[in-house]
């Protein structure tokens, strides 16, 4: 593996590898969600025995694409998953479109609405990711796991569209103990830019309090990317699972 990649050189990766018929699209997505839950279970081991709690939050590329098999696979571990999509199916890159349809042919996939949630979308998220109506409380909540698949290395502006959602997630974030929740980002936090390590902030951050998902848990895919070391020092573990990709040579 290369010690570090660029966002551009991630994708070019990927595209060269696809185009020379070493792997597919779907075969990459596939390894990508398992090696996601993987990192989950051996992060916290209390959550591979049984059946557990997810909220995945699934975006309109590919990294919604890795979170619907994620999706898909905690269920088939007999978790209780609520799936919610910001995005529109028909405008899903192909491998991620064919993964929502797998998915969503077994399972509820709650839309959001794009480009901007609706509100009806965010309370239901907000609901589900806060554990409201549970009617225990702090560490004698079950643990359950909130997944980030919305936007991975590709974002290069602020987010816009999900105020609430973001500040639900910021809600989570100050409080885990009350949640007794984990979140995980798949590939890049998102909020972040991939190369700069930065949180991408609007010309009118009053406007948007709070711009980026902070999570205890990134899985990022071959190699860590700048970012990567940026969230390290900031006490969140990254790990980077193999998915079969050959070595990057610059």
């Amino acid at each position: 593996m290369f010690a570090q990649l660029t966002a551009a050189q991630m994708r070019a990766l990927e595209q060269e590898a696809i185009a020379s018929g070493a792997v597919t699209g779907l075969e990459l997505m596939e390894r990508a969600g398992v090696g996601v839950v993987e990192a989950i279970l051996a992060q916290w081991p209390e959550l591979a025995k049984g059946a557990h709690r997810a909220v995945v939050l699934c975006g309109p590329g590919n990294n919604g694409g890795d979170g619907f098999v994620v999706a898909r696979l905690l269920a088939e571990r007999g978790w209780a998953v609520e799936t919610f999509f910001y995005g529109l199916p028909d405008k899903l890159p192909q491998d991620a479109r064919t993964n929502y349809q797998r998915y969503a042919a077994q399972h509820h996939v709650e839309p959001l609405g794009f480009p901007s949630a609706t509100e009806a979308g965010q309370e239901a998220f907000g609901l589900s990711a806060s554990h409201l109506g549970d009617d225990t409380c702090g560490q004698d909540k079950p643990p359950f796991v909130v997944i980030d698949a919305l936007f991975g290395i590709g974002l290069t502006r602020p987010i816009t569209g999900l105020s609430a959602i973001m500040r639900h997630m910021d809600y989570l974030s100050t409080f885990p103990d009350m949640n007794n929740r984990r979140i995980v980002a798949i590939d890049v936090p998102s909020g972040f830019d991939t190369d700069s390590g930065e949180i991408i902030r609007s010309d009118a951050p009053t406007q948007d309090p709070f711009p980026a998902i902070i999570p205890d848990l990134v899985v990022t895919f071959h190699a860590p990317k700048p970012v990567h070391q940026t969230l390290q020092t900031q006490g969140i573990t990254v790990v980077v699972k193999d998915i079969g990709l050959p070595v990057f040579v610059p």
